[in-house]
């Protein structure tokens, strides 16, 4: 028996990478029995007589589990939204920060498309990096026709597992090919009736990069909230948990609440309004998702 991590899941099989190559695997069945689902990012016990019949026995505990897209054990993940077509969204960008926080991943905020925004609409973008960049997040600004914004990405990926995630047409793969160009990823432009991406990417695959992994994954425009609750997701944005014992009442939802640590924050233009607008909105959706079920 070996150990190794599974770096990619296709048609059943499991592609399980240790010091000794890249073994094709089967699960044993009693992963069904169990309700278990290897990921890829896992670490496994597996044992194989050659390169292609091999079988995972056992996963390894994880820190960390996403479910769209998914995959296991990531350290950070890089949050592509391009600045223009499909235009840039600071709710959809709100909500895979509260995703990814909410499953103690680093979050990583990467501009693509820089070359195509419009000179109109570069000073809201520049507002908008200042807003992130306040509250703590990196922000990297990349364009694949620009060397030197390539360049400045690359240390950010070196020696971790990365996630690149964001909605389909963002030039995920388009990113990844001009830090790796013979990796050869397929592209596809955005639908121009609606504004958004083909998905290009069909399955989850660990590419060696910088000396770590990067993960492409399948484009997708939603997320749910899983595990989110309406008293935790306050704490999935960070201006928020450093007021949260600020606040008059405890369990303070920031909503209705007077003598609101956050809302006063929001007034003194300590906390950004689209920030606290897209807060109301998640809360108000996990309220009616706990109503559905």
């Amino acid at each position: 028996m070996a150990i190794g991590r599974i770096v990619k899941a296709l048609s059943g099989f499991y592609y399980v990478e240790n010091e000794d190559g890249i073994f094709q695997c089967r699960g044993r069945g009693n992963f069904r029995k169990r309700k278990l689902t290897p990921l890829v990012g896992d670490w496994v016990v597996f044992e194989a007589e050659n390169r292609t019949d091999g079988y995972v026995l056992e996963l390894h505990d994880r820190t960390n589990e996403l479910i769209r897209p998914p995959i296991a054990n990531v350290e950070q993940a890089v949050l592509v939204f391009s600045v223009h077509e499909p235009a840039f969204s600071p709710l959809l960008l709100d909500k895979f920060l509260v995703h990814i926080e909410a499953n103690d991943i680093q979050p990583l905020i990467c501009l693509s498309k820089m070359d195509l925004l419009p000179e109109e609409k570069l000073e809201e973008i520049r507002q908008y990096k200042k807003e992130y960049e306040k509250i703590g997040y990196e922000v990297i600004s990349t364009s694949v026709h620009q060397a030197d914004t390539i360049e400045e990405l690359k240390p950010a990926l070196a020696n971790r597992v990365s996630v690149f995630a964001g909605q389909s047409g963002v030039g995920k793969s388009s990113l990844l090919n001009a830090i790796k160009p013979e990796l050869d990823l397929e592209t596809n432009a955005i639908s121009k009736s609606l504004n958004r991406g083909k998905h290009t990417t069909r399955h989850v695959e660990l590419i060696p990069i910088e000396g770590g992994y990067v993960a492409d994954t399948p484009g997708f425009s939603s997320l749910d909230y899983h595990g989110i609750t309406e008293d935790s997701l306050s704490a999935c944005y960070p201006e928020m948990a450093d007021r949260i014992q600020e606040c008059k009442f405890r369990g303070c939802t920031h909503s209705n609440e007077p003598k609101c640590a956050v809302k006063a924050a929001v007034e003194d233009g300590e906390i950004a309004q689209h920030r606290y607008d897209s807060y109301i909105q998640f809360l108000e959706e996990i309220k009616s998702q706990k109503r559905r079920y």
